[in-house]
C-alpha cells in the first residue's frame, strides 16, 4: 500500500490540494472558517445546553470542546470520505490508480483542519484554567487510533455508496443519533453502571472520553480502554480494506 502510495505521490498531493482549495473555494474568510466554524458550534452549544447540563461543572466548556472537537473530525472525515470514490469516478475510470487514494486525500485534509481546531483547542484551555501536564503527550494515542478508525469507516461507506445511494442519507441520520449517544454536552455519571458501560460500546464517545481524562481530569485511561479503542480502530480498518478487496473491480460498473 505504502509503495503504491509513493509512486503515486504526485497525484495524492494534487488530489489534497484540491481537496484543500475546493472546501475554500469562494469564500470570503477562507481558511479561517476551520477555526470559525468549531468555535461558533462551541458557542451556540455552551448557551443553549450550560443551563441545562453545566451548572456547577467546572471546565464545562472545555469539556464541549472535548466532545465537539473529536465529534466533528469524526463526522467531517467520514461524510466526506463517503463520497470520495464516486466523485474521482472520472478519473479512475480512465487512469489505472488505487482507488483508495481518493480517500486518503480526503482524511489528509480533513486531518488539516482537525490540527488547527486543535491548537484553539489548547488555547481555550488555557484560557479554562486548565494545568498542561506531560500527559498530554498521551493524547497522540487517541488522535492516531481515530486517524486509522475514520479511514476505515471512510473505507466502509465509500465502498457501500457506490452500490447504495441511500446510504448518504441514512449516514446524516445515523450521525446526528450518534452525537447524542456520545455524551457530547452531558455526562454519564447519573446513568446507572450497565448503562455507563454500554456507553463504551460507541467507539465516538471512547475519543471524547480519552481526551477528557487527559486534559480535563489529568488521568491516564486503563490498559483495557486503550485495548478496546485499539479494537474498534483494527474492526473499522480490517472490514474497511476487505471491502475494497473484494469489490474493488466491481467499483466500475456502478458508477
Amino acid at each position: 500500500m505504502f509503495q503504491k502510495i509513493k509512486q503515486n505521490q504526485f497525484l495524492f498531493e494534487e488530489l489534497v490540494k484540491r481537496d484543500f482549495k475546493k472546501k475554500y473555494k469562494r469564500t470570503v474568510l477562507g481558511m479561517a472558517w476551520s477555526i470559525l466554524s468549531p468555535l461558533l458550534m462551541l458557542l451556540v452549544m455552551r448557551l443553549v445546553f450550560t443551563q441545562f447540563f453545566g451548572q456547577g461543572m467546572e471546565h464545562y466548556t472545555t469539556y464541549l470542546f472535548c466532545g465537539n472537537l473529536v465529534f466533528s473530525y469524526f463526522n467531517e472525515s467520514t461524510s466526506q470520505g463517503m463520497t470520495s470514490l464516486m466523485g474521482n469516478a472520472g478519473i479512475f475510470t480512465k487512469v489505472n490508480v488505487p482507488k483508495y487514494l481518493f480517500l486518503f486525500s480526503k482524511n489528509v485534509q480533513t486531518l488539516i483542519n482537525f490540527g488547527l481546531t486543535l491548537c484553539v483547542f489548547f488555547l481555550f484551555c488555557v484560557l479554562d484554567g486548565i494545568t498542561f501536564t506531560w500527559k498530554f503527550i498521551l493524547l497522540l494515542y487517541p488522535i492516531g487510533c481515530l486517524v486509522l478508525f475514520n479511514i476505515g469507516v471512510g473505507l466502509i461507506l465509500s465502498a457501500l455508496f457506490m452500490f447504495f445511494r441511500d446510504i448518504q442519507y441514512l449516514w446524516v441520520v445515523f450521525t446526528q443519533l450518534l452525537m447524542y449517544m456520545s455524551a457530547i454536552f452531558y455526562t454519564i455519571e447519573r446513568y446507572s453502571y450497565t448503562a455507563q458501560c454500554l456507553f463504551l460500546l460507541n467507539p465516538v464517545y471512547l475519543f471524547i472520553r480519552y481526551f477528557r481524562k487527559i486534559v480535563i481530569e489529568a488521568t491516564i485511561p486503563s490498559v483495557w480502554f486503550h485495548l478496546l479503542m485499539l479494537a474498534d480502530v483494527a474492526i473499522a480498518l480490517g472490514l474497511g480494506c476487505w471491502m475494497y478487496k473484494k469489490y474493488n473491480t466491481r467499483f466500475l460498473y456502478y458508477v
